[in-house]
């Protein structure tokens, strides 16, 4: 079950005027309130164990990179090293593998922990304590619309991963209109019209028109016409290709010229298979458009799962939704302890 949150209001909205509520509100207590040592509780919605199977089962190498640390009889040096190792193969990098060592060594011997599964669990709260606060909602509501501006590198999944989107914040109420600002591939707004078309909402295409001109027309007609939510998709780039990196720039630009507060989240899709990468991406695009949010996809049959690690260490983004598919049902909301226990099962 995938959930987004709105602006709580004090009162219930009427029934003409969309207004921000929370959306599914009892899905995302369970989520945030869940005991520190439960896996999947009896209040588990149906369709979140689902979700939480295949979360498991998309971590699978990496988890059984990390968990086979843990088969042996006792707790020794050699564990915390091979530990280590593992950590970093999982790209958790340098700095939150040794926040992670440390935090065990500490928490293991104010425990009193002899037995290394012990030692598994205490890793298991510390990984979670390291990802808290990557787990923070996408809010939808406050301003109208709500503009976001989706980017990422080619091939990282950025155009499926709005049309999931734009699916669920339809499902949910919201009206929304897409923006084809991918004007450089001819593909890429032929798959978002596909997208709109399936979602049954507008959009916003000119075939050869200038990726910020097309972005304020997306922005001007979201306003005009009482839309909730504008999505803007952009071009695919590498961070390297400078000139496609200004030009992102500029669309932002132009967007703050029809709407001043806009936007409202510059979100960064980035491919979970790519490890350490992936973190290079997300501090160059912080960098050049000041991102508030990421979606990670693809975590299905990675072994480089660590990476979350290395983010909320080192650039602590929040990841609003992960996926591990391409199935409608398989991109969630990011939840930090449902997370660590699947990399460690």
């Amino acid at each position: 079950m995938f959930s987004f949150f709105k602006k709580k209001s004090p009162l219930p909205p009427a029934a003409s005027v969309p207004a921000p509520t929370p959306a599914q509100a009892p899905k995302a207590a369970a989520q945030t309130t869940a005991a520190p040592d439960e896996r999947v509780s009896a209040e588990t919605p149906p369709l979140r164990r689902t979700w939480l199977g295949k979360l498991r089962a998309g971590l699978g190498k990496t988890a059984a990179s990390i968990s086979g640390v843990f088969g042996g009889s006792k707790i020794d040096e050699a564990l915390y090293e091979d530990l280590e190792s593992a950590l970093l193969m999982a790209d958790a990098g340098v700095s939150a593998t040794q926040q992670l060592i440390a935090s065990l060594r500490k928490s293991a011997k104010a425990n009193g922990a002899s037995d290394p599964l012990a030692l598994k669990e205490l890793l298991t709260v510390a990984l979670t304590e390291l990802l808290q606060p990557l787990q923070k909602p996408l809010v939808i509501g406050a301003q109208q619309p709500t503009v976001v501006m989706v980017a990422g590198v080619n091939g990282a999944g950025k155009t499926t991963s709005i049309g999931k989107l734009t699916r669920h914040l339809a499902d949910s109420g919201s009206s929304v209109l897409l923006a084809a600002a991918d004007t450089f591939r001819a593909a890429a707004r032929e798959q978002l019209s596909i997208w709109a078309d399936r979602n049954t909402v507008e959009i916003i295409s000119q075939e050869g028109a200038d990726p910020a001109a097309v972005s304020f027309d997306a922005v001007s007609a979201g306003r005009a016409r009482g839309k909730d939510v504008v999505l803007i998709d952009t071009a695919g780039r590498l961070p390297t290709q400078l000139h496609l990196m200004e030009e992102l720039k500029k669309i932002k630009r132009v967007i703050q010229k029809a709407d001043p507060t806009a936007p409202h989240e510059v979100l960064l899709v980035i491919d979970g298979n790519t490890g350490q990468n992936a973190l290079a991406q997300v501090k160059a695009f912080d960098e050049a458009l000041g991102l508030t949010g990421l979606i990670v996809t693809k975590l299905d049959g990675t072994a480089k799962g660590g990476v979350l690690a290395a983010i909320a260490r080192e650039r602590p983004i929040p990841v609003y939704f992960i996926g591990v598919g391409e199935k409608l049902d398989e991109l969630e909301t990011f939840n930090a302890r449902e997370f660590a226990q699947a990399l460690l099962a």
